[in-house]
């Protein structure tokens, strides 16, 4: 087998200019994930989605892109604590984790074992049994693994009604305490899925109700605006950079006086133009789709991991058009432009290059589900040497996917110019 290499409402209103201009996390040195680190995601359906997994790996490879790190999603729909249809849950393990000697596992489970149904003692008591199993069975394939416990993501009770008294995620709630405590007994991170997207709920069913209820349409499984905040959620437990870029330019005195994570060359006062090229690249977030912005403006997720401020001073003119690369990407007020607006907002070359990032990331995710769910599982019996033909073949296919991700992740110069509008000049 092959190893793998919250925000209020009022966010809604000219959120490009809300961001700290104070920029935390600047150093990289603290992030949890190190080069050469093979990380498992295990879990069940939510997790075979691939969107958190897809939206962490992206951030990896756009905001460290000098980190060589291995991501492998091994979440199987329907599973349970004991496993699932892709086998017991010490054959999963075995098969689905330890082969791939990671170095960093993941677990969520908890949606499934609760059984939809109000809180049942048994099924609760079955839950603490095999999860305390499935931690053995992982500290006896590695004794230095770093495991991350993520409490269960939410059932949708706020923008649909409850099924019955006190709702399925108040359920939930119970089993992701559970995962707390055994996380905290064994002294090892832990991040809640649940509180962070309920949170989102809320605040985006205040603003448009048929819209937020698209955040996680079936209930169940989030869609990928809502598997972004569960991974920014991950994220931050570990100790993730929230800088893309950060420049302080000083027009009346043609200065940088700030370029954190860029360089910038070829400053030309007169023009106000320059050449930039940032160390990495905003998150993935698609503005052309209505559920990710609506969830974008009822978070904090951008002003807590997607800093890409721009800040400039002494600007002549009343109001000013942003052109990277010849392309017309904001217009502001010389007023806003000196208090700084956060690009990472808008869309931008770097935003669309760290799309195609994204992308490419989910198609070599479906190539490895395919290989593996597809073949592998079900024809495991099979002596035929096209079999394992087959899944070189498709292991080839996702290597030359993340390879080409890899690549694409690389920063790259653009060219930034500052055009005064025309009914602004003197």
């Amino acid at each position: 087998m092959k190893t793998w290499k919250w925000t209020s409402a009022a966010a809604w209103i000219a959120p490009q200019l809300i961001f700290s201009f104070a920029v935390p996390g600047y150093a990289q040195d603290n992030f949890y994930l190190k080069t050469e680190d093979r990380v498992v995601f295990y879990g069940d359906s939510i997790t075979q989605q691939a969107y958190y997994p897809a939206f962490i790996e992206t951030y990896v490879a756009t905001r460290y892109p000098y980190l060589n790190v291995q991501f492998t999603d091994s979440g199987w729909a329907g599973d349970w604590v004991v496993g699932g249809e892709g086998g017991a849950i010490d054959q999963r393990l075995a098969r689905d984790v330890i082969a791939h000697r990671p170095t960093v596992v993941t677990v969520m489970l908890g949606m499934n074992d609760g059984n939809y149904r109000k809180f049942d003692p048994a099924l609760f008591d079955g839950y603490r049994k095999g999860y305390q199993h499935l931690l053995d069975s992982l500290h006896a394939g590695f004794s230095d693994l770093r495991i991350t416990l993520l409490q269960p993501s939410p059932f949708d009770d706020v923008t649909w009604p409850s099924q019955f008294e006190g709702g399925y995620n108040a359920v939930l709630l119970r089993y992701g305490q559970l995962v707390r405590e055994l996380a905290e007994q064994q002294h090892l991170g832990v991040v809640d899925m649940n509180a962070p997207l309920v949170a989102v709920l809320q605040n985006a069913n205040t603003i448009d109700r048929a819209l937020a209820q698209k955040i996680i349409d079936d209930r169940i499984h989030p869609t990928e605006a809502g598997h972004l905040v569960m991974a920014a959620a991950l994220l931050t437990t570990w100790h993730a950079s929230s800088t893309v870029s950060a420049v302080e330019i000083d027009a009346a005195h043609g200065r940088i006086f700030r370029a954190d994570n860029t360089h910038i060359s070829d400053f030309d006062k007169k023009s106000l133009s320059w050449t930039q090229e940032d160390k990495a690249l905003p998150l993935p977030i698609n503005w052309q789709d209505p559920v990710m912005a609506l969830v974008a403006r009822s978070s904090d997720l951008v002003s807590n991991m997607d800093q890409e401020p721009l800040k400039v001073t002494g600007l002549p003119a009343a109001r000013y058009t942003l052109k990277i690369d010849g392309e017309e990407v904001g217009n502001w007020t010389r007023e806003e432009l000196a208090e700084g607006v956060n690009l990472a907002w808008i869309t931008t070359p770097m935003l669309r290059q760290a799309l195609d990032v994204y992308r490419l990331t989910l198609r070599h995710y479906t190539v490895h589900r395919v290989r593996w769910q597809g073949l592998q599982v079900p024809l495991w019996h099979e002596n035929s040497p096209h079999v394992r033909e087959a899944m070189d073949r498709l292991d080839t296919l996702e290597d030359e996917l993340i390879a080409q991700a890899r690549s694409a992740s690389q920063p790259k110069p653009h060219c930034f110019e500052l055009v005064a509008s025309i009914s602004s000049k003197k």
